[in-house]
């Protein structure tokens, strides 16, 4: 009886706190001012829909390209949602043809011209990663829709969320090196988990990703056609939990295959391979040295062409961006999230501080003057980017970091998922081509030791990913590029084995 009579106690606490959660932001709503038509639009806007809480970028004409009032209201919104038991999902979008296109760089030139004004620059930098970080450590399911242009600060918003949306209007890219900056809001780790070297390839060239390559390709987990994103928003609000298995089987449900009518994804086959030959090498000559034999006649028609676009890209970026970019990815190939960020934030305040003069020749050039022709950088030339300047972005003795900042620490509760952004931004995806290698030569211990043939495989992720789409598409293209057969002479199974490490 008196057990019976504390859970029912407990019951009653719980609904009462929950009640006055619920009165509490009933009246925070009732004291909101309506909008009147004199007021401005707001550039970000909160939305909450029974358990679903969503902001949306909301500066069409730019893009939705962050600043420092955007900034301003993100984080402690985020903090709010995440620390009430009425969140039960997180999500975010964009007003118009964009998710977010980056961040306001033309203001941060602004300010980093003159020495009086440069803090601010740093410190825009600062905030922005420290955005990123929280949405790294959110308990709750977070899910990132992008309907349109996603690129630079906007992949930051969208990188650590475990859900990331793809549609037909996806246009993902780093674009950094076009304007004389480096990749940052945690690319360098997170492009250099991408399979194989097409995270270098993103980094550098600055190319983009459209519609369903975003998802094939590794940084979206899933694909819907944007026709179907009202009902995804509908659904996930009806959701009474924050069960990240249960968010998944809602996007998965309203996810679609490839149509006959969409173009093929960019990165198969023996471009693919050479791809990931060309973009191995830890310098850019050498990449560059590469390309240029892959552009020759003797091979393969796709590939020559693939190289001869690709070098004519990146003979058109900052060479110092280049170097930087780099090395860069190579390091944060082997770092946390948080070290990788901190290394973004010094070379951030170093281009501040005046190490390369491209990050204001590039913004000027491309985003203001809008020209078409290469900008001037200086230096001009590879040769010319010597150790010495690019130490000036990574050196702890480098002048030009004595004043970098670091970000915020992520607070992580014990025991809970907070701060596992590998694990989780992997999690949802297709499967990687490292998970593949793994469960091929017996290195998962999920999947035994014994040998896989192609249908064995197949079968294997097909219930390991739960039907997910594309699945099979994944594995087919990665069994081709790297495994070869072993037949057992019996005519009976044909054995997969991985060509070789990578």
């Amino acid at each position: 009886m008196l057990a019976a009579s504390r859970r029912l106690m407990s019951r009653s606490s719980s609904t009462l706190n929950r009640t006055r959660a619920i009165a509490k932001q009933m009246s925070a709503v009732a004291g909101t001012k309506p909008p009147s038509d004199a007021d401005p639009e707001p550039v970000v806007r909160f939305e909450s829909t029974l358990g679903l809480r969503t902001y949306l970028l909301n500066r069409p004409k730019k893009y939705n390209a962050l600043n420092d009032e955007m900034l301003s209201l993100l984080h402690p919104k985020l903090e709010e949602w995440d620390n009430s038991e009425l969140t039960q999902v997180i999500a975010g979008a964009g007003v118009g043809r964009a998710f977010c296109a980056g961040g306001d760089v033309d203001g941060v030139v602004r300010y980093a011209a003159d020495e009086a004004t440069r803090h601010k620059a740093i410190e825009f930098f600062k905030r922005e990663f420290d955005l990123d970080l929280l949405l790294a450590s959110l308990r709750k399911p977070y899910v990132a829709v992008l309907d349109g242009h996603t690129m630079g600060g906007g992949v930051g918003l969208c990188a650590n969320a475990p859900f990331r949306v793809a549609t037909e209007n996806t246009m993902f890219a780093m674009p950094e090196t076009k304007i004389g900056y480096c990749p940052d809001v945690g690319s360098s780790y997170y492009m250099s988990r991408l399979d194989g070297q097409l995270g270098t390839y993103l980094a550098l060239t600055g190319d983009s990703l459209q519609g369903r390559a975003v998802f094939e390709l590794g940084f979206a987990t899933h694909f819907i056609p944007s026709r179907r994103i009202p009902m995804l928003m509908e659904r996930l609000s009806n959701l009474e939990t924050t069960d990240k298995a249960l968010v998944d089987r809602t996007l998965e449900e309203l996810s679609s295959e490839r149509e006959p009518e969409e173009p093929p994804s960019p990165f198969v086959g023996l471009t693919r391979v050479a791809l990931d030959s060309a973009f191995r090498h830890d310098r850019v000559e050498r990449i560059f040295a590469e390309l240029e034999l892959l552009s020759m006649d003797v091979q393969p028609e796709e590939v020559r062409t693939w190289a001869s676009k690709t070098l004519a890209m990146l003979q058109d970026r900052s060479p110092t961006s280049l170097k930087v970019a780099l090395k860069a990815i190579r390091r944060g190939s082997t770092q946390t999230l948080e070290e990788a960020y901190n290394m973004e934030l010094k070379i951030a305040t170093a281009f501040c501080n005046g190490a390369s003069p491209d990050f204001a020749t590039g913004v000027t050039a491309v985003l203001v003057e809008k020209m078409k022709t290469k900008p001037d950088w200086k230096p001009s030339s590879l040769e010319e980017v010597t150790d010495d300047i690019v130490d000036r972005f990574f050196s702890p003795h480098s002048s030009y970091l004595r004043n970098a900042p670091t970000v915020s620490e992520m607070i992580i509760e014990p025991g809970s998922e907070r701060g596992a952004s590998q694990r989780i931004q992997a999690r949802y995806t297709l499967p990687t081509e490292n998970e593949i290698r793994d469960v091929i030569t017996g290195e998962d211990p999920d999947a035994g030791t014994m040998g896989y043939t192609l249908d064995d495989l197949l079968e294997y992720f097909h219930d390991a990913r739960q039907g997910k789409m594309g699945v099979n598409e994944k594995i087919l293209d990665v069994v081709q590029r790297k495994t070869f057969v072993v037949d057992n002479d019996d005519g009976h199974a044909v054995w997969l084995r991985w060509k070789h490490r990578d």
